[in-house]
């Protein structure tokens, strides 16, 4: 379990990047898989996501997950749609006590948010789709719609690191023709292939924002013992892959 230096300090709310440890999940999935969507045993799941409801202290009913699909949707919990059970979308923001948000992650970068003028608090799943489609301004933006003066806090969990994450010249051209900066957050490894900084990328897109941020810097790549990894389990031409959990919540 993983915490920001600067949430950590608040006692509104409880938050956690969850490693892989601990849990009931068995296999490819061992440890505490949070993925609805693998294939793991949905009993095996649903004990591993009641485990982090506990630890979080809200109930399994109030840990409110989302249905990712790397879009740049954003969602409300409100009094309205508490009850549902699945909400489509790639960020989630609420300002009801005793809900907890989560976010599920194998290498995208998860971001845990405080709005701590407002008492809000909300998650966004950031893989490279969603992070070059907007998900971030959109949730920035949606937190202001709620209310126009903010003082937002950000961490950003364990995620792919840019010495693991190599991808191709088309990638690399796809940043570079949105804006010439973006050359900033690739290394060229050789003539086919980059390495990409995705850590950076959502760091910078927050930091322009005016969010503060912190980080929680681990490579879940590398470190097969502590987290998931989509990449890692296709290197090892595995037939899925677990997700590791971000959590936030507002103390009731």
């Amino acid at each position: 379990m993983f915490y920001s230096k600067n949430l950590k300090k608040i006692k509104q709310i409880k938050h956690c990047f969850f490693s892989r440890k601990g849990g009931f999940s068995k296999g490819i999935y061992k440890g505490l898989n949070c993925g609805k969507g693998s294939k793991d045993n949905k009993a095996n799941v649903k004990r591993n996501l009641k485990f982090v409801s506990k630890k979080i202290n809200v109930k399994l009913d109030n840990l409110k997950l989302m249905y990712q699909t790397h879009s740049n949707r954003v969602i409300v919990l409100n009094k309205n749609n508490k009850k549902l059970k699945n909400f489509y979308s790639d960020a989630i923001i609420t300002s009801i006590k005793g809900y907890a948000l989560g976010v599920v992650t194998a290498d995208c970068v998860p971001i845990i948010l405080y709005d701590n003028k407002n008492q809000s608090i909300g998650c966004i799943h950031a893989g490279w789709k969603g992070a070059f489609s907007g998900i971030i301004e959109k949730t920035i933006k949606k937190f202001k719609k709620l209310n126009s003066k903010n003082k937002i806090l950000a961490s950003i969990g364990p995620c792919i690191g840019q010495k693991s994450y190599e991808v191709d010249i088309d990638f690399y051209k796809k940043f570079v023709l949105r804006s010439k900066r973006n050359k900033i957050y690739f290394f060229k490894k050789n003539n086919k292939k980059q390495l990409f900084n995705l850590r950076k990328y959502v760091n910078d897109k927050l930091i322009r924002l005016n969010v503060k941020v912190d980080h929680v810097n681990h490579d879940t790549f590398k470190e097969k013992r502590n987290f998931f990894s989509y990449r890692r389990s296709q290197k090892l031409q595995e037939k899925d892959y677990g997700r590791c959990i971000s959590v936030i919540s507002l103390v009731s």
